[in-house]
């Protein structure tokens, strides 16, 4: 039987020097899970990474094998003990881990309480997924079904009204420590989707003079067109951190953009002028050691937490709200789930009654050498009719399963029969109507 496992870490779990460890690009996140449906423990694998989260779907058919073989190559390329994050990671399985998706993609496991970044970043991983050959007929249906639940839970409740985002809370610490933002010189490093987001927010602020440094220029320079800013090469970085009052940072280097040696050269050159660093970048753009330099106030990712817990009250009551809606959309993807079992188990249940049947009859066979036909049609008629009563109350009870909680006691009903050997659910049909919606997505290059 193939399971659903969730291996993960996040905000709640671990300071952004663990995350940046655990942080995997485009790159690294296709090649991590193709490294994973390659071994005999994973079927399919979608591997999700932002700022805040590093997180692998699979299907898996040990999910005990799986999570550890899963833990130790994540572990290995971090360069991590895996003792080092028994209290930081976790690990969901089947409707739980279908729940922490819906939940992230619709922003209740976010930052700041109900962003929309994060849906497109959990789309565009799918995406790279499905291109590799690395999903499957359920990572399919769950992250189409995760998705849907982002757009239900937009839709129907204002939790992500005022657009907040990781870009605007930086924007508004900005404002916090340096007051007026609209005199000040602000230089964005990054052309990403979280750059442009902060360049408009700093608009919104009046703030004119925006040089985005980064080496896509043609981006950098769209960019910079739409709001009034102007575009710098990296290789011009330090002379625009000598004129900078601000820096935000969110490019998607491995390696830090801005070292405390190269920065302590500049500050030289600014003559006891402050300056302010916000890197929003996993892993760090800016490295922390220059903290220490005089006149320079870096702040991290997690240093945003405290204007965020500010403004949670507000989203609250819509928290509840889209809380409801993921509850209603995993009852959904449960009974998806569990019909996924249903069919090929209570096949198997019944393949097993009649081979008792027919493994009794063969033993008996012998002894009954004075029987006529008709009556051992008689006796194979009762022991099929007896073995259809036994199992027919199992049958419905198994067929009802439609709750939360059907995949694991579908587990439970093929080791009571001892059905574990021969019953494959990977690429199993559904039942009834969700059979509809998962036809489209059962081969490994279906677009969804």
């Amino acid at each position: 039987m193939s399971e659903l496992l969730c291996l993960g870490i996040s905000q709640k779990t671990a300071p952004v020097a663990v995350r940046e460890r655990l942080a995997l690009s485009t790159k690294d996140a296709a090649a991590l899970c193709r490294e994973l449906v390659a071994t005999t423990d994973v079927l399919e694998a979608v591997a999700i990474s932002t700022c805040n989260r590093t997180e692998v779907y699979c299907v898996v058919a040990d999910p005990v094998a799986a999570e550890t073989e899963l833990l130790g190559r994540l572990t290995q390329r971090a360069g991590i003990r895996p003792t080092e994050l028994a209290d930081a990671m976790y690990a969901p399985r089947n409707c739980d881990a279908a729940r922490q998706l819906f939940r992230v993609v619709s922003g209740l496991e976010s930052m700041i309480v109900g962003e929309a970044e994060i849906q497109g970043q959990a789309k565009r991983a799918y995406e790279a997924a499905l291109a590799g050959g690395t999903t499957g007929p359920l990572t399919n249906r769950l992250f189409t079904a995760a998705l849907q639940t982002g757009k239900r839970v937009r839709s129907e409740t204002a939790i992500g009204e005022g657009k907040a985002s990781v870009s605007t809370v930086a924007v508004a610490l900005a404002r916090e420590v340096v007051g007026d933002l609209a005199a000040r010189n602000v230089v964005i490093i990054g052309a990403g989707e979280t750059a442009e987001l902060t360049a408009q927010a700093l608009a919104t602020e009046g703030v004119r003079t925006i040089f985005v440094a980064n080496r896509r220029a043609d981006r950098a320079r769209s960019i910079a067109e739409r709001f009034g800013g102007s575009v710098s090469s990296l290789d011009q970085l330090p002379d625009r951190l000598a004129e900078a009052d601000i820096v935000v940072s969110s490019t998607a280097s491995p390696h830090a953009i801005i070292g405390v040696d190269e920065l302590a050269l500049v500050m030289r050159e600014r003559d006891g002028v402050p300056l302010v660093l916000i890197d929003i970048a996993v892993p760090r753009d800016v490295e922390p050691a220059c903290a220490e330099l005089d006149g320079v106030t870096v702040y991290d990712i997690d240093d945003l937490q405290s204007v965020v817990l500010r403004n949670r009250r507000v989203r609250e009551a819509e928290r509840v709200q889209a809380e409801e809606v993921v509850e209603d959309e995993i009852q959904r993807f449960a009974r998806w789930m569990g019909q996924l079992d249903v069919l090929p188990t209570v096949s198997a249940l019944r393949e097993h009654g009649t081979a008792i049947v027919e493994q009794v009859l063969g033993e008996n066979a012998g002894r009954w050498e004075s029987a006529s036909a008709r009556d051992r049609a008689r006796v194979e008629a009762i022991a099929k009719a007896v073995m259809q009563r036994l199992l027919h109350e199992p049958t419905i009870r198994l067929r009802s399963l439609d709750r939360e909680g059907a995949h694991g006691r579908m587990q439970i009903a093929r080791e009571l029969f001892g059905l574990e050997e021969g019953v494959d659910t990977a690429g199993a049909e559904p039942a009834q109507d969700a059979e509809a919606d998962v036809r489209p997505l059962r081969r490994r290059d279906a677009r969804p």
